[in-house]
Parts: C-alpha cells; sequence; structure tokens
C-alpha cells in the first residue's frame, strides 16, 4: 500500500512539474511585456543586442543605465540575437536558469527515497519563484548566483576531497557582482559566516577547503574588467552604483537619487509580509515543523545552515522601507531544501501537495478565463496592443510616436525605440507642425494637464486602463 501511494505520489509531482513548467513557457510567448520593470529591462537588452554596446548599458539611445550590472541583460541580447526580437526571447533565459536552478539544487541533494520532482514541484508552486520562471529582470541571476555560492561552500565543508564545488562557490561570487552587485557579498556572508561561529568550524578549516588564492584569482577575472571599462567609458557609473544602489536605496525612505524611477516606500518589516504570502504554503508548513523541532535545529548541521539562510534575507531587509517583493527569492531555496528534508515526517502528504497546488491552479484557471474575455487588450499592463492595432490598420508604419511627459518602456520595446516625448504643448504644438500625422499617447491620468483646444485637434483611436492613443493631423 505504502509502494503505491508513493508512486502515486511520484506521479501527480511528475505531472504537476510538466504542467507547470509548459503552462509558465506559453505565459510567456502569450503575456506582452510590462511595464515598468519587464520591458525596461528588455528594451535594455534590446538596444544593446542592436548597438552592440555590451559594455554600457543604455536605458535609452545615448543614455546609460547605471543601476544595474549586465548579466542577465547580456542573456536577454544574446538571446534577441539568436532567436529575434519579442517577449519569449526575452524571457527565456529566466525560464531557462529557473530551471536551473531547479536542476542544480534536485541534484545536490538528491534522496534515494524521495522523488527528485518534489523539489521542482516546491519550487514551481512557490507564487515568487514560479513568477520569476520567465520574467525579463536581475532576480532571476541573482537568484542562480545565491544558490551556487550556499550549496558549493556546504559541499565544500562537508566533502572530504576538493571537487569542483570548491572552485564554484568563486564562480557563483564573480557572477554575482555582474548580476547584482557587492549586494551577493551581503546576501550570502553573512548567513555563512554565522553558521561557521554557531557550528563552531575551525577557520583553518574554511581556509584548508577552499582554494582561496586561486578563487579570488577567478573572482577578479570574471568580475572587475567589466566594471573598470564600464566606469572609463562612463564617468560616474561606480559612484551611483555602489553608494546610491548598495547603500542609499536602503538606507534612505523615499530615496530620491534614483535616476531611472522612484523608490518603492513601503513600511518598515513589509519584507516579512511579503515572506508570508509569496511562498505560500511552504514557508508556514516550514516554519510549524521548525517550531516543532527548534530544540534540536542547532543540533544539526545542515538544518542549521538552511535556516540562517531563509532568515538573514528578511532580517537584512526589516529596517529598509525601499523594498520590493522580488528581494525574497533567495529565500525559497532554503524553504525548498527545509520541506524536503521533513518530507517523510508529514503524515498527510495530500493536503501538503493539495496546498502546494493552491497557486499555480489559480493561475493557470485566471489565464485561461482572461483569455476568453475580450479585455485582455484592455487590462493588460503594457502599451503592446495600442501600437499593434495601430501598425496594422495603419498603410504609413512610418508615422512617428510621441508620448506626453513621460514614454512607457512598453512603448519603447514594441515600437522598437522610435517613441519618444514631449514635455509640454508648445512642443507637442511643433511636432505636430514638423509631421504630418503623429501618433500621441498619454497616460489618462494626466489627461486633464492637455487643454481642450489641444485635444479638440486629436482622434482617439484606442485606449486601454491606463494609456490612450491618438491620431494627430
Amino acid at each position: 500500500m505504502s509502494q503505491k501511494k508513493n508512486k502515486n505520489t511520484r506521479l501527480y509531482l511528475l505531472i504537476s512539474v510538466i504542467t507547470i513548467i509548459v503552462f509558465k513557457f506559453i505565459l510567456s510567448a502569450a503575456i506582452p511585456l510590462l511595464d515598468k520593470t519587464e520591458s525596461r529591462y528588455a528594451e535594455i537588452a534590446r538596444i544593446m543586442a542592436e548597438t552592440k554596446e555590451w559594455v554600457v548599458l543604455q536605458i535609452d539611445y545615448g543614455v546609460p543605465f547605471w543601476a544595474k550590472p549586465p548579466l542577465s541583460t547580456w542573456l536577454s541580447a544574446l538571446s534577441f540575437d539568436i532567436f529575434g526580437v519579442d517577449e519569449l526571447t526575452a524571457r527565456l533565459p529566466s525560464f531557462l536558469i529557473s530551471l536551473l536552478i531547479i536542476y542544480i539544487v534536485g541534484k545536490s541533494i538528491k534522496k534515494t527515497n524521495i522523488s527528485f520532482y518534489l523539489i521542482a514541484f516546491i519550487l514551481l508552486t512557490m507564487p515568487e519563484f514560479l513568477i520569476h520562471t520567465g520574467v525579463v529582470s536581475t532576480d532571476t541571476a541573482l537568484n542562480f548566483c545565491v544558490v551556487i555560492i550556499m550549496l558549493s561552500f556546504w559541499k565544500a565543508m562537508e566533502n572530504k576531497n576538493k571537487s569542483f564545488w570548491n572552485y564554484l562557490f568563486f564562480i557563483g561570487v564573480g557572477l554575482g557582482f555582474l548580476a547584482k552587485g557587492p549586494l551577493i557579498l551581503v546576501l550570502t556572508g553573512p548567513p555563512i559566516l554565522a553558521w561557521i561561529i554557531i557550528q563552531k568550524i575551525k577557520l583553518k578549516t574554511v581556509f584548508t577547503k577552499l582554494p582561496w588564492f586561486i578563487g579570488t584569482v577567478l573572482v577578479l577575472i570574471i568580475a572587475v574588467p567589466w566594471y573598470i571599462i564600464a566606469e572609463e567609458r562612463s564617468p560616474g557609473f561606480l559612484d551611483y552604483f555602489i553608494v546610491g544602489e548598495h547603500f542609499k536605496r536602503f538606507l534612505e525612505p523615499g530615496w530620491k537619487g534614483d535616476l531611472y524611477g522612484s523608490g518603492h516606500s513601503q513600511p518598515k518589516g513589509m519584507i516579512w509580509v511579503f515572506l508570508f504570502i509569496f511562498t505560500f504554503p511552504w514557508f508556514q508548513i516550514v516554519l510549524i515543523k521548525l517550531w516543532k523541532n527548534r530544540k534540536s535545529i542547532l543540533n544539526n548541521k545542515w538544518i542549521s545552515y538552511l535556516v540562517f539562510w531563509l532568515i538573514w534575507t528578511p532580517l537584512f531587509f526589516t529596517m529598509s522601507t525601499n523594498i520590493l517583493h522580488t528581494y525574497i527569492l533567495p529565500v525559497t531555496i532554503p524553504i525548498a531544501l527545509l520541506a524536503v528534508y521533513y518530507w517523510d515526517s508529514y503524515t498527510n502528504k495530500k493536503v501538503v501537495l493539495g496546498l502546494g497546488s493552491i497557486f499555480p491552479i489559480l493561475a493557470i484557471v485566471a489565464f485561461i478565463g482572461i483569455s476568453f474575455t475580450n479585455k485582455v487588450d484592455y487590462y493588460a499592463n503594457s502599451d503592446k496592443y495600442l501600437l499593434q492595432h495601430q501598425f496594422v490598420n495603419s498603410t504609413n508604419k512610418s508615422v512617428p510616436i510621441y508620448y506626453w511627459k513621460q514614454k512607457n518602456y512598453s512603448g519603447q520595446f514594441y515600437s522598437k525605440g522610435k517613441a519618444k516625448e514631449v514635455k509640454n504643448e508648445k512642443e507637442l504644438d511643433s511636432v505636430s507642425t514638423i509631421y504630418p500625422e503623429i501618433y500621441f499617447l498619454i497616460s489618462n491620468k494626466h489627461k486633464k494637464d492637455i487643454s481642450k483646444e489641444m485635444l479638440s485637434k486629436m482622434n482617439l483611436l484606442e485606449s486601454n486602463y491606463k494609456t490612450s492613443i491618438y491620431k494627430i493631423e
């Protein structure tokens, strides 16, 4: 009976994992790039692929983007070069990296009595991980580097003989600097150090287990050249990126120095709310098990290692107000590993699997439901359809595209960089005098800033919930 149950569980896990992966792949191709984050990073990659400027990231032609290192942009730009420019190719690197994370994590802790698909199921049913499986951002690449560093360090400490894991630790650090910058050390260094201290690991062991000299050279070779060349080609980058993005963003509430948007002000401690919501139900399941075994946690090296890995990121961001729910993505891995460790002790696995299935089932049902409505174009947080519909119906595809005061990144991406902006009616009047006709997009909440006289000259073509497109002739 037990073997039959295990067989049924493995089958359920296999079918669920394949279904979710196929669903997310379809979603990656079907949904337009969304404002602001996705379309912004996709546009940066599109400009990189078009201009062949692989060092200085550009948020617009000739306008440097200093906020992030290039790793994720390189991957999307390379995907564009190979497969062409569209939503799927923009998201493909993130999609593949997420699958690679699942594979590496699953293989690194493989147990003979537990299906490999369990770790995949747990990760793919956690909202935060599933959302980022095929999303254009820097967070998936960062998560990959955190996984490599944390698992490599553990393997290096536990294995008697040196292996590729010992060197992979430093490769992860080097890539981390290219994925998100010095933050990689902030997210991985403290939990490792805390574990070393609590477990009374001798420093001699740490220094002899890892090839520090060769490893440091690897880190420098991987990361340093780009930083040096980027500063040479775009002076001011290092000051903005190191000081602004790594200190002021997290320490100054409502930081005003962001050149590419605004700070995401949240109440202090909001990171824990994000943790509870976006890792449901696995964080809650693991938390209950940890509480029941709280007296023995520190006696188990592996469990204590995962616990330090889990709690450090939310602790670090507790006092920060400029945060996003994406900051908890690296925490999904230790949660999944803890759930796998305690798997044999769960008496009612059907309930656990059922709870885990809630989010992907809701996502699939919602996608199917929305697909059968006629409101997909209207509610999509993207200007793709506004532009696409006019290009299809227009006999003149070279008509200029202008935004009122601020361009949407999706407009930049889907117009292939044609979209420009006007700051006031004088500029708009000047542009409409130069060209016989223009497409003009206005945020619906900013329509009030346009005079009635100017509005009377515009022909409304289409609107979605946030933007309207006009034609001025």
